[in-house]
């Protein structure tokens, strides 16, 4: 089903994907950023016909945030016709203000609804940026999949939604999310997968080009950098020197497109020049016997 969709897994991750969905239990992935965790979700929702809703967690998130809101805008609208037709009745209009009708679903309300489909694939993308409080308001809403708007009262999920949860580690997540999740690391592709995923996400790449690309980004991997470069700048760099109609990497070539694959100036400049033409020269030494 993830080749379908052009995501090449390894056979653990796969097998954790398929224990998740058979099972009913969210899947909490963690690892390096770039390595294909968000995806995942983008492609079990496709793959299953799911509606995709994504949580993007951020510093200060609360539960308010990630579940629901006031139209504060349509019930002052609502307030001042009211008045202005002289039917204000104060308990009649706050039962009115407070309905369906004004309320703004965030993602964790929306994916308790029903859905076209079936239940969604929910994303809780970098859980690792929101800070402890949240966490234990997420334990409890994955616990019983339901969400609590004081207004309204409880809001259960008439079938779970898929939970997929993503943490680039900057931080740890407290043990108790974890032990509800299965769990698993997405590390950084071998070569060959590395070569799978290009041709899947790059297929106009040559075999000699998508080679040294993904030979040099392993490369890349193994210096002293600030932020290594993931399978989504491989494909980037791929793209961008399909782009430019490059049919071999040089080091003209690599200094003029590095910004796609670094993202720090730092690490530019470290690699930038000299440093590429040597890593340049090591790829090709260690491809040429396999072509």
């Amino acid at each position: 089903m993830l080749a379908g969709q052009d995501y090449i897994a390894a056979r653990p991750l796969a097998t954790v994907v398929f224990l998740a969905l058979k099972l009913g239990r969210p899947l909490f992935l963690e690892g390096e950023a770039g390595v294909g965790k968000t995806e995942i979700a983008k492609a079990i929702a496709k793959g299953l016909g799911r509606r995709l809703i994504r949580l993007q967690c951020y510093e200060g998130l609360d539960a308010a945030s990630a579940v629901c809101d006031w139209n504060f805008a349509a019930q002052m609208i609502a307030i001042r016709t009211a008045e202005a037709g002289g039917t204000a009745d104060r308990d009649a209009l706050r039962t009115e203000l407070f309905t369906e009708d004004y309320l703004i679903e965030r993602p964790l309300l929306a994916a308790m609804r029903p859905q076209p489909g079936g239940a969604p694939v929910l994303l809780i993308d970098e859980l690792d940026r929101t800070d402890e409080p949240f966490e234990a308001f997420l334990l409890e809403a994955l616990s019983d999949f339901q969400v609590t708007v004081p207004e309204l009262g409880t809001i259960k999920a008439p079938e779970p939604p898929i939970v997929i949860l993503t943490s680039n580690r900057t931080r740890e997540v407290h043990d108790a999310l974890k032990r509800r999740c299965l769990y698993h690391w997405v590390d950084y592709p071998t070569f060959g997968r590395e070569m799978e995923i290009v041709h899947a996400r790059a297929p106009e790449a040559t075999e000699t080009l998508s080679r040294e690309v993904v030979a040099f980004v392993q490369k890349l991997r193994g210096e002293d950098l600030f932020k290594k470069p993931g399978v989504a700048e491989t494909i980037d760099w791929a793209k961008c020197l399909l782009a430019l109609d490059v049919i071999a990497l040089s080091p003209e070539v690599i200094a003029d497109t590095l910004g796609a694959i670094l993202k720090y100036q730092d690490d530019i400049q470290k690699i930038a020049g000299s440093p590429a033409k040597k890593l340049l020269d090591e790829v090709r030494a260690e491809l040429t016997p396999a072509q």
